[in-house]
């Protein structure tokens, strides 16, 4: 049995000031999944913990599928990543409060979907941490 592994990672993004940056963390899943994997989870938890003042952050999740299957049984899939990494947040003193949650599905695919490898990079979860603005 093949095992999906996929290192998530992270872009850092500068605005068109110059001033502020998102930084923006991927968690992968398998197809039809919702599970975080063990290394995953401690990725994401020595990032976390590795980010100075992170109650200051604003922070949105934007959730994604691929195009397998039907609308509704996507935004469910969307809906079950966007908790399972809500949980890693709050079990890492985060207020479920200071996060902004979007299920996108499978509409708004980043990469193809025609290709295994697209829809493989569409099983993501995207968290998008914007530091405030003095």
């Amino acid at each position: 049995m093949k095992k999906l592994l996929i290192i998530g990672y992270m872009f850092v993004c500068w605005s068109s000031y110059g001033q502020e940056h998102e930084i923006i963390r991927s968690i992968y899943f398998g197809g039809g999944s919702y599970y975080i994997d063990l290394e995953q989870y401690q990725t994401l938890e020595h990032f976390l913990d590795s980010l100075p003042y992170l109650e200051n952050y604003q922070i949105s999740i934007s959730s994604h599928t691929d195009n397998i299957g039907s609308a509704s049984y996507n935004m469910w899939l969307s809906h079950m990543r966007s908790e399972a990494v809500m949980f890693v947040l709050t079990q890492n003193e985060i207020l479920r409060e200071q996060v902004l949650i979007k299920n996108n599905g499978k509409h708004n695919p980043y990469f193809d979907n025609k290709s295994n490898i697209g829809r493989m990079s569409n099983r993501r979860v995207d968290i998008i941490f914007t530091p405030p603005v003095f």
